[in-house]
This record gives structure tokens, sequence and C-alpha cells, in this order.
């Protein structure tokens, strides 16, 4: 069955990052995080930095309705930049309103930027967040009886 995932780049934080959104999510690892040291190198290549060897190949994790996250470390020494921006959010569809509100809260903690959750005139709560890795997030929910509109 085909599915879709989101993939992150990070710069020397995945691992952290993937063991936050862990927490927050209470998923599992599709896999065990893989570290760049442990991928085969051809032999012409230059040995790893330590720096480099420790940060994250790939890592998979299970997030709520089946969809997965997905990220991986940039590589300096092959001329990787990470710029962190607002093209992209990941967006939660979440069944009620104390899932938005928990996962929210957890999100937001040491966020760059957050809003809601709110009551929004289309009829849902609505939260949104750049979390502490520079990652945005947007969560909608129903609103529950006797939430209202603002």
């Amino acid at each position: 069955m085909a599915t879709v995932s989101t993939y992150l780049n990070f710069d020397g934080t995945c691992e952290e990052a993937f063991a936050f959104y862990k927490d927050v999510f209470g998923g599992e690892y599709v896999a065990p995080p893989q570290k760049m040291r442990d991928v085969p190198r051809p032999p012409e290549a230059p040995p790893l930095s330590d720096d480099e060897g420790n940060r994250i190949m790939h890592v998979a994790l299970a997030t709520v309705g089946g969809h997965q996250i997905m990220g991986t470390d940039i590589m300096p020494s092959m001329g990787h930049t990470l710029t962190t921006g607002n093209a992209m959010s990941i967006n939660l569809e979440l069944d009620d309103e104390e899932t938005l509100r928990e996962i929210h809260e957890k999100l937001s903690e040491g966020a760059a930027e957050s809003y809601g959750p709110q009551a929004e005139f289309w009829g849902q709560l609505f939260a949104t967040c750049a979390d502490r890795y520079g990652i945005r997030w947007m969560m909608v929910s129903p609103l529950d009886e006797g939430t209202g509109l603002a």
C-alpha cells in the first residue's frame, strides 16, 4: 500500500529532535536510528569526524494517523547547509481538542513561535508553532461541545 511521509533535515540535532517527537507523540521508531558512522564508505573516502560519525543517517517515527516523520542530519563536510524556513508545515488533523491541546503544549515548549489553540471561523480548533528545532506544525481538531467560536 502506498504511503506518504514527511522527511526532515537537521544540522546535528536529528537524534535529539526525534527523541523529543517520540515523547510528544508516544510513537515508536520504525527501525533503530542509523548513524552516519554505520554507513559503508568507499575506500577512497576520507574518515568521518566524530561529530559527523555521530550524526543520524536515517530515522523514522510513527506518529498520529499512521503518518511517519523521517529525518537525517546534513553533512557539512559534503557541502551541505541547512536553511530553516517557512516553506512547509506538518499538518496534524486530530480527533479531539484534548489531544490537540496536549500535542500543542509539548511542541510549543521552547518554540520559536506559537499560536493557539483557538476556535476558528471555519468551525475547528486550530493551533500552530515553529518548534525548538525550527519545524513548523499546524494542528486542527473538531471543536468540543461548548467551546464555541470566539
